[in-house]
């Protein structure tokens, strides 16, 4: 049986999160793994939610603590440190949980199709509306059906499928293989917004195959994660929707020679233009200053943004 080492980020304001996806994680019923859990300078420790474990559970979570690096380099440094005898991967965000199926299935699928990269299905709340999940895959996307029970499929163009809508993808629900793990690292930079769905495609790109599974490996929390706490009149909105312009511009030069993928992209950073700029004028009728740094900063990069936000302005005065 392979060895698969578990990896958390942990930056938590409340007690009892993490005792909650340890659980999910002690009830797998594939059990050859241990955990690593990256304490990003939490508000809360992890050491409260780690002493109703037994001893021997205990042994198998290793805490290492960093000054705060955001989620993408919490990941990283839990990819730094996997063990040279760990085969898998398997992400958890701390608000998370898995089913009790979750790692027996990815296992079973990886190591039978020799696939380098695994995704299961995710559920959620009404909060969680707009995500779906792969089986919904099979009624849109061209796939490839490898099994049944438990769903598993394949979908030859992967990559143009998930950048038209990334929302049935969820590093809770993913699982990779060293060939990816050793060659494949988050964004740290990109904090707050879209270091996932530059992972995910970073990881596609270097897997030899990709397996999606329509069964539940996962359930997402609600309301709990400081990371989700970014609304549209955050002060940190308008970083958020620059690090996801950042994120979609890297991911076009790497697919460049691919029209369909880049159209979405382009599409997408759009998006995120006008989301920005519709945040500064809501501050503006708020009697509030726009955040003219970020601003600038954005127009260095992408002169685009200058045209959008005259467009938006002559739409307003047109009305």
């Amino acid at each position: 049986m392979a060895k698969l080492t578990v990896i958390i980020p942990f930056y938590q304001k409340e007690p009892g999160i993490l005792r909650r996806a340890l659980a999910s994680v002690f009830s797998q019923g594939f059990n050859d793994f241990d955990v690593i859990v990256v304490d990003d300078e939490s508000p809360y420790p992890p050491d409260g939610d780690l002493i109703d474990f037994c001893e021997a559970e205990q042994a198998r979570v290793r805490v290492i603590r960093q000054e705060n690096a955001g989620p993408g380099g919490a990941r990283n440094t839990g990819l730094d440190h996997v063990p040279a005898a760990s085969d898998f991967v398997a992400f958890l965000d701390s608000d998370d949980t898995w089913a009790p199926d979750h790692l027996a299935i990815a296992h079973a699928a990886m190591t039978h199709f020799s696939a380098d990269c695994y995704f299961a299905s995710i559920t959620g709340g009404d909060a969680f509306y707009y995500h779906f999940g792969v089986e919904d895959l099979e009624k849109t996307e061209t796939t490839v059906r490898l099994n049944d029970d438990p769903l598993l499929i394949e979908i030859p163009d992967l990559t143009q499928v998930m950048l038209k809508n990334w929302s049935f993808l969820h590093l809770s629900a993913m699982v990779i293989a060293r060939p990816v793990f050793e060659r494949v690292r988050f964004d740290a930079a990109l904090r707050l917004a879209a270091e996932d769905v530059l992972f995910f495609c970073d990881c596609v790109l270097a897997a030899r195959r990709v397996v999606l599974s329509g069964a539940a490996g996962a359930v997402r929390g609600e309301g709990v994660n400081i990371f989700h706490g970014v609304d549209n009149d955050s002060p940190q909105f308008l970083r958020q929707q620059f690090n996801t312009w950042m994120a979609l511009d890297r991911l076009e030069s790497r697919f460049a020679e691919r029209p369909a993928e880049v159209a979405s992209l382009r599409s997408y950073k759009q998006t995120a233009r006008q989301q920005a700029l519709w945040s500064q004028a809501r501050r503006v009728r708020h009697r509030k200053l726009p955040q003219f740094d970020m601003l600038a900063r954005w127009a260095m990069r992408d002169p685009r943004i200058l045209a959008s936000a005259v467009g938006l302005a002559v739409g307003k005065f047109s009305r």
